[in-house]
């Protein structure tokens, strides 16, 4: 059986994925650590993670979720975290809920202090999901399932609504 407690200071942090790691004039704004927590100690409809932010930078660009929810504890560091068209400032000791939505639930949480940023996330694990990015007009589709084999899948899919093809196209 999976030992279901593990202490923060034990949790591993690693840069991003090849896949998701920015790029070009994204990497100037965007970095962040993370450390997997869920998996580990044996969650099944929650996702906990470890997240550290350098200073400057933010972990995600906005974006909203259609039908994940999320809650983030700040653990140490300052910053601010933007829902929708407000932005709150936040330092160690706030909770930060993220319901499901429209843009108006969009978030971003921005290290804006000297020093990392650290918070912990929590997550319902509904899939599939669409996440939308209102800053730059994009969507996202995520799906996880497990195939015919057993295998764990992911499917993901980021696009613009506007290079949407016909349904019927190619058939």
């Amino acid at each position: 059986m999976t030992k279901p407690i593990v202490n923060l200071a034990d949790v591993e942090l690693q840069s991003r994925p090849p896949a998701f790691a920015a790029t070009g004039s994204a990497a100037a704004r965007y970095d962040a650590k993370m450390g997997a927590i869920g998996a580990r100690i044996g969650a099944q409809k929650l996702g906990y993670n470890l997240t550290a932010v350098a200073s400057g930078m933010r972990a995600f660009p906005l974006h909203n979720h259609r039908a994940n929810e999320e809650m983030f504890f700040v653990l140490q560091g300052t910053g601010e975290v933007r829902i929708g068209e407000q932005t709150y400032p936040i330092r160690a000791g706030d909770v930060i809920a993220c319901p499901p939505g429209g843009p108006e639930t969009a978030h971003q949480i921005v290290n804006t202090g000297a020093e990392e940023l650290r918070y912990l996330a929590v997550s319902t694990k509904m899939s599939p999901e669409i996440c939308e990015y209102p800053d730059s007009g994009k969507f996202g589709v995520l799906a996880e399932f497990t195939s015919a084999d057993g295998k764990a899948q992911r499917f993901a899919f980021i696009g613009r609504a506007e290079r949407q093809i016909d349904y019927w196209e190619g058939e």
